[in-house]
Order: structure tokens, then sequence, then C-alpha cells
């Protein structure tokens, strides 16, 4: 498997009540698939931050675009079904495959990572338990890292939150990389952007 596996429990957010049946479906085809995956988005920001409203479920898998028909035939025996007429056609033009899990009606993006990044994401994901639910997350520092690529106002609100949870965070591996993704996206600013946040939770001494 190779994942570097670390477990923490969490108490469950009220916001995340109604999505328990959709994850709890999601983790199972991450299983299916050796582990090779994450849960991220308003999910995991909600138990490595600070809970907030979401009502969908974002995941990185490390599924090739030719491998993604098992990944939608094992999909459909969770559940778990297109959204979208052509998902194959999409996922090849964009990485992400557009599902619903049918009995909860909750939507489901999945992205297919290659990135380097990626890899590294899911080789350190960590596992966090919640109403007996154990849900495989980014570690925080990557959750941050996922977070300053987006950049949008409630991703930045997101860090804030993570870093003020995570004092003890690996601030030589969010410089890294956030600083490699600001160079690639041409987004100069980016890891000064990022640093004024973690200055301001106390990760980073001025």
């Amino acid at each position: 498997m190779g994942n570097a596996e670390r477990e923490s429990d969490k108490p469950e957010p009220a916001s995340l009540t109604p999505l328990l049946a959709p994850l709890l479906a999601l983790q199972n085809l991450i299983q299916v698939f050796d582990d090779q995956g994450v849960i991220i988005g308003g999910v995991a920001a909600s138990l490595l931050g600070t809970p907030r409203f979401t009502v969908d479920l974002d995941a990185v898998f490390l599924v090739s675009i030719r491998n993604v028909s098992d990944l939608l035939l094992e999909a459909e025996r969770l559940g778990i079904e297109p959204r979208i007429s052509d998902p194959i056609s999409f996922a090849r033009r964009t990485r992400v495959l557009l599902l619903r899990h049918i009995p909860s009606g909750t939507d489901i993006d999945i992205s297919l990572g290659s990135l380097p990044f990626e890899v590294e994401m899911v080789e350190r994901s960590i596992v966090v338990e919640v109403s007996s639910l154990k849900m495989r997350l980014p570690t925080p520092e990557d959750m941050i890292i996922l977070k300053s690529v987006a950049h949008r106002p409630k991703d930045l609100e997101d860090i804030r939150a993570i870093a003020a949870s995570h004092p003890d965070l690996d601030q030589e591996r969010v410089h890294n990389w956030v600083e490699q993704f600001g160079e690639a996206l041409e987004l100069p600013d980016l890891w000064d952007t990022i640093q004024n946040l973690l200055i301001s939770n106390g990760n980073i001494n001025p």
C-alpha cells in the first residue's frame, strides 16, 4: 500500500452528518483502489481546520485515464454514478470525473492525480475517524498546499483555520511546494500570501 498512516479521532461536525452515507461510499471506493486516494475539499477542510458548511464531496485518486472504466464500474457498485452523459471523454479532457451518490443525491468530483505532489499527498495521507467512519485525508500541510493553489477567499480562510489548529506544521514542506506552484502558475506572490497567513497564526516567526 505504501501509505504512511496515522490515525486521529475527531468529533463529528454537525455539517457532516448528512454526508456520512456518501462519505462511506467514497471511502469504500478509495479502499477498493488500495487506498490510492484521499478525500479533499470542504470535508477535509472542516476536519483539519474549522467545521464549515459543504454540500458535495471531492477526492483525488491516483488512477490513470486508461483505468477510468474500472473506477466507474466499482463506483456504480457503491451507488456512485456519472452525472453527465460521457464521463470518460470529459475525464480525458479535464482529468476530473463528475459523479453523484445516487441514494443521497450528493455530487462527488474525483480528480485523477498524476503530479508528483499529488502522489506524495496520497503516500503521506492520514486516517481520521469520525462517527466510526475512517476517512483518508491529506496531512494538514498538504491540505494547505492544495488550498494555496486555488487561493480563493474561502481557501485562504480554510488555510488560516488549518494553521490555527496545527501549530506544529512542517513549514519547509509548505514553503517548498507553494513556491513551486507559484512559479508554475506565474503567481510570484503566492508564497508571500500564504506565509502571512501562517505568521498570523503563529506557525512562522516574522
